[in-house]
């Protein structure tokens, strides 16, 4: 298995980049990790890496980068030789069973998109976000690939998102719901009315569940939340503020409240956080991609490179694109991949 990650790509790059990658390949034997950036900062990060290591860590270079806050399609425009544009190209030539990064997030999207490799009758790749729930874990998207989706790109969120869930999340019959601002079918706006109709006359009917509201997610109402890529973004972003809040709050109150058992208190809150912390999941996969690119939280460290890796190594071996197509395929909602 050969992965091309974006040594260049995060708040912190390349130093926990880099660490990370040494800690996936010393983690999986069968692991190669191709590092694509600026060899005069990431070699040297590499200085105390084992040798044994080092034989599946290969530095490809390429002399530019794209910031956190650069406008994606400018800077797509006026870096070609940028870390993001060379793992993607590493993807579509197939040096590489899949792309990791941590790095600005409409560049990597964008970069899929300029190069249009979809997967047969795909229309718009959308961003998947594991989120815990109290029946086990769901997937949120699309999270930030597709701001201004049609009906039928949700539709296709729903198909795509319900065999994650199926094949990653070991739901044996997921259930897909749309988000909204009620439950009832005639609530929202036209897109979420027409998105709404299409899952009713489709072949996933029986496990479409109807609209659900942002409060359900965390109930495990739906194993699969369809959403836009503005709301799905917000979404997720007030999810892990507020897990940070409870988290502190709670940490704070109850360990002020006691005295001997303060200790299995702080561990086990220890814990949970941890369990729950994104960096646990290491990234979020861009499904509808010919290939498995997975984009990793911009403060990403070590231990988020580190599973990022693992979990593209894993999609990339699940057979989940060839699902994806398969499904698609059979749909007669799926219509062509050409149009937009």
């Amino acid at each position: 298995m050969q992965i091309a990650l974006d040594a260049m790509g995060g708040d912190f790059a390349p130093g926990p980049i880099v660490t990370g990658a040494v800690q996936a390949v010393q983690a999986d034997p069968g692991l190669r990790v191709i590092l694509v950036g600026d060899k005069s900062q990431v070699e040297p990060c590499l200085a105390n890496a084992p040798e044994d290591l080092r034989q599946r860590l290969e530095l490809f270079h390429c002399a530019q980068s794209i910031g956190m806050e650069e406008s994606p399609v400018v800077a797509l425009r006026k870096k070609p030789d940028n870390s993001i544009s060379r793992c993607w190209q590493l993807l579509a030539e197939k040096k590489v069973d899949a792309i990791v990064s941590a790095g600005n997030t409409g560049a990597m999207v964008a970069g899929g998109l300029r190069l249009r490799r979809f997967l047969k009758n795909v229309r718009r790749p959308g961003i998947a976000a594991v989120m815990p729930t109290l029946n086990g874990a769901c997937v949120v998207l699309d999270v930030g690939a597709n701001v201004n989706p049609k009906s039928v790109h949700l539709y296709q969120y729903g198909v795509m998102g319900s065999i994650f869930a199926k094949h990653i999340l070991q739901k044996p019959k997921p259930t897909i719901g749309l988000m909204n601002i009620g439950s009832e079918e005639a609530k929202g706006h036209d897109l979420a009315r027409e998105t709404h109709a299409l899952f009713n006359a489709s072949d996933f009917k029986d496990r479409f569940i109807g609209n659900i509201e942002g409060r359900d997610i965390h109930r495990g109402a739906a194993d699969v939340v369809v959403t836009d890529g503005f709301v799905g973004n917000v979404v997720l972003k007030v999810c892990e503020g507020v897990f940070e809040f409870a988290m502190k709050t709670v940490s704070k109150e109850l360990l002020s409240a006691l005295s001997t058992e303060r200790g299995l208190a702080h561990q086990t809150l220890t814990g949970l956080a941890e369990r729950y912390d994104y960096s646990s999941h290491g990234g979020a996969p861009l499904l509808g991609i010919d290939g498995i690119c997975i984009i990793c939280h911009g403060s990403s460290g070590e231990r988020a490179i580190k599973n990022a890796l693992a979990v593209a190594a894993r999609y990339a071996g699940s057979g989940l694109n060839q699902l994806i197509v398969q499904e698609l395929e059979a749909s007669p909602m799926a219509g062509n991949g050409d149009e937009e």
